[in-house]
């Protein structure tokens, strides 16, 4: 213990911030007269820091076992020093790794298990994740167009953004796989004259948009159903699909099966935007250093993470070209601090809340799991650990008359100008 001790001490002194760190025996490591400040009450939370395993303190952090006091701010900058190595450099499978890893997501992925986790992160509390997220409650990487924005614009930017590179038009059917609380799919209906359908597994979200929908009195042509996107079965395929936030949920076992199910659903020459979390790593499960343990066990239970190349080989092999791929990571680290951020200096309504819902022990973890949780991952996406990517792919028709250009088979009219200068750029 006291190699440990004297390493943890050694790392202490190079962390950027200083931090005060109090052991379970009143001995004090670090800067006494730091605003950071980790107090403490189990040896193998001391371990886990001293190993740099920041996602293990962070999850000793919530069960109450390190009182931390200070900003997550200046936490961040602190567990990013005492890092031993970078979290997508960690574990790398190997082939019946890879194997057992497949078996246990397709265990994972059943219908019944997805709903249930899906229902454990997003039904938690709509008032407590309207303390944090702007007025339409987007629950997804912000496009900051100008960096001026606040995240409520760059929330409005994002959906523009999407539905331009999906070039909508008044009319087209258009799907929205995991359309969370309706920010897309009702700014697709009112802004574009979308006839919009949206899915989710979360009864929250399901009932909050259906208020909105009778609210605004776009019953006729915008609607919300509670459903698994496998169990969807339409007559007419849509014109358009996008599925924003949601693939994170399907599990790599079930990768080839989602894009499948979007080809079916999607007509010939018809457009799908997929917007989601990508792995920074090309070969490790999950991130290193504890991380990935916490965020399945206190956050997104059943989450998976594949770099954007496998993404794109399964796209590929279900029969949809991609078109355009944007990363969007540094976006996301700026929305992921505005969210911190606005959740910080909410914390006593986020308790209230929580506590009220879900009773003092179970909403005081809570709380403080979604703290480390909204900074953390703005750390990840800073550094690069995990990106954001927006795919844009076609169903092609096979025939090389169909589209804007001879040989285009779709929709896209094979230049970029459009998302950016709207239809008058489509020559």
């Amino acid at each position: 213990m006291k190699l440990l001790l004297h390493s943890l001490e050694a790392s202490l002194a190079l962390s950027p911030v200083g931090v005060a760190v109090e052991l379970p025996d009143g001995a004090r490591l670090g800067d006494a007269n730091a605003d950071l400040r980790l107090r403490f009450r189990d040896r193998m939370a001391v371990v886990a820091l001293a190993m740099g395993e920041i996602g293990n303190v962070g999850a000793a952090i919530v069960e109450g076992r390190v009182a931390l006091e200070g900003s997550m701010r200046q936490l961040m900058t602190a567990a990013a020093a005492l890092l031993k190595l970078n979290p997508t450099h960690e574990g790398a499978a190997t082939g019946w790794q890879r194997v057992l890893l497949r078996a246990r997501s397709m265990a994972a992925h059943t219908l019944s298990h997805d709903a249930r986790n899906i229902q454990f992160h997003y039904d938690l509390s709509d008032d407590f994740y309207a303390l944090w997220l702007d007025p339409r409650r987007v629950y997804s990487c912000a496009y900051y167009r100008t960096p001026d924005m606040s995240l409520a614009q760059a929330q409005e930017a994002k959906l523009d953004h999407i539905c331009r590179k999906l070039l909508l038009r008044p009319g087209d059917r258009f799907l929205d796989i995991g359309a969370g609380w309706g920010g897309l799919l009702l700014w697709a209906a009112q802004e574009y004259g979308v006839d919009a359908t949206g899915i989710t597994l979360s009864r929250n979200q399901h009932a909050h948009v259906q208020r909105l929908i009778e609210e605004r009195g776009l019953q006729g042509r915008v609607r919300m159903q509670l459903l698994d996107y496998r169990e969807l079965q339409v007559e007419q395929p849509f014109d358009k699909i996008a599925s924003v936030g949601m693939f994170e949920h399907v599990g790599r076992s079930q990768m080839e099966r989602y894009f499948a199910t979007v080809h079916r659903l999607l007509r010939p020459g018809g457009l799908l935007l997929n917007h989601g979390i990508t792995s920074g790593g090309l070969d490790n499960p999950r991130l290193g250093a504890g991380l990935g343990d916490f965020i399945e066990r206190y956050i997104f239970p059943g989450g998976e993470l594949l770099h954007v190349s496998t993404v794109l080989h399964d796209m590929a092999r279900a029969g949809l070209e991609m078109v355009d791929t944007e990363n969007l990571r540094p976006h996301y680290a700026r929305t992921l601090w505005a969210w911190s951020d606005a959740l910080e200096a909410r914390q006593d309504e986020a308790r209230s809340v929580l506590v009220a819902q879900h009773g003092k022990e179970r909403g005081e973890k809570a709380l403080r799991a979604y703290r480390l949780y909204l900074a953390g991952c703005a750390l990840a996406f800073e550094r690069g650990w995990t990106a954001l990517h927006q795919m844009l792919a076609v169903r092609p028709t096979g025939h090389a008359e169909d589209g804007v250009l001879k040989g285009a088979q779709s929709d896209y009219p094979f230049s970029r100008a459009y998302m950016y200068e709207g239809p008058a750029a489509i020559h």
